[in-house]
């Protein structure tokens, strides 16, 4: 793998605000993503997880520019994009594509699965007509799909597993270099979720992409990602390869989301970690650490100071608990 960063982030934030009253007066702001950074390789999947509403899906978004961040760097390939205009940043869009969650309301009803696809050639005058409906149907047979039996229909007419394929093959059509894929398979019956997640995977080594995984389902992440992220209210709590991570969490809210996993055997000496109360509102977050209200190991020190980041090794995590078991040993 490439040492040098396809994609680095630094200090990324987004904040929403928040507006009430006449005149619309700014009274707060929705910190979504606070303060956070990592970097992604070339051809690598990193895995970003956590409870829903933790700032996941805001992070991909503002890594395409689909919105705009409130501060931080966000470089692409050594290009700085966070500020670029929108005649270089629609240049940027060949490399960088998105499946989104949905794969119902991703995909416009009035239009046939042709149009769909090849809708991004046309936009970036990528190919002649002849030229956009063989790659449209090569798109297609990379997802499973006949094009013969797909090319005049209509979303509608699809499941939603056959629905996520024709958004993958939307996607790849431009040979992007880096894929957002959001929650790609939560839409999804079961019986359709091993076999989108195994095309990602086949895709990712043909064509050596780069995914940053979006999900909340661990095991999912578990076998698709090379590296694991761990999101809890706008910021990142650990991060670190993901055999090292499962076989040894060391932030309590990565060991309180592991332990919620099922297994195929069960394990009596799995100690279940229940979390009291609720996520913290990402308008007023807690002071200090933005886990210590349902920390089981909170000290006084998690409520009045945020955790710097610790580097062991590789394995990345902020947390007051964890400094003090080094310190210890």
């Amino acid at each position: 793998m490439n040492n040098e960063p396809l994609l680095k982030i630094t200090n990324l934030k987004k904040y929403f605000p928040v507006k009430r009253g006449l005149l619309s007066r700014v009274v707060g702001h929705v910190k979504a993503v606070d303060d956070v950074s990592f970097q992604i390789a070339p051809g690598e999947t990193l895995g970003l997880v956590g409870e829903s509403g933790c700032g996941k899906t805001t992070v991909g978004r503002t890594l395409l520019q689909l919105i705009r961040p409130t501060a931080g760097s966000v470089q692409f390939n050594g290009q700085e994009i966070a500020d670029v205009g929108s005649s270089d940043l629609r240049k940027l869009r060949l490399d960088m594509q998105i499946v989104f969650q949905d794969p119902f309301g991703s995909l416009n009803p009035r239009m046939t699965i042709k149009s769909i696809i090849e809708e991004g050639l046309i936009v970036h005058g990528r190919a002649n007509k002849a030229e956009r409906l063989e790659k449209v149907e090569e798109a297609l047979l990379e997802v499973g799909l006949a094009p013969q039996d797909y090319l005049t229909r209509y979303p509608h007419e699809f499941s939603g597993g056959q629905r996520q394929r024709i958004c993958i093959a939307r996607a790849l059509t431009l040979r992007p270099k880096f894929m957002v894929l959001d929650e790609p398979i939560s839409a999804l019956d079961v019986s359709y979720q091993s076999q989108v997640i195994n095309l990602l995977a086949e895709l990712r080594e043909k064509y050596d992409l780069t995914y940053l995984f979006i999900s909340h389902d661990l095991s999912v992440v578990q076998y698709i990602s090379d590296r694991v992220a761990v999101m809890y209210l706008g910021e990142i709590v650990e991060l670190a390869d993901s055999t090292e991570l499962y076989a040894r969490p060391l932030h309590p809210y990565t060991q309180a989301l592991l332990s919620s996993v099922p297994t195929m055997v069960p394990n009596k000496n799995k100690e279940r970690i229940v979390l009291e109360g609720d996520v913290p509102s990402p308008l007023n977050p807690p002071s200090g650490c933005s886990f210590h209200p349902r920390c089981p190991r909170a000290m006084d020190i998690c409520k009045r100071q945020a955790p710097e980041l610790l580097d062991l090794d590789g394995h990345n995590v902020t947390c007051h608990a964890v400094k003090q078991d080094l310190t210890q040993q």
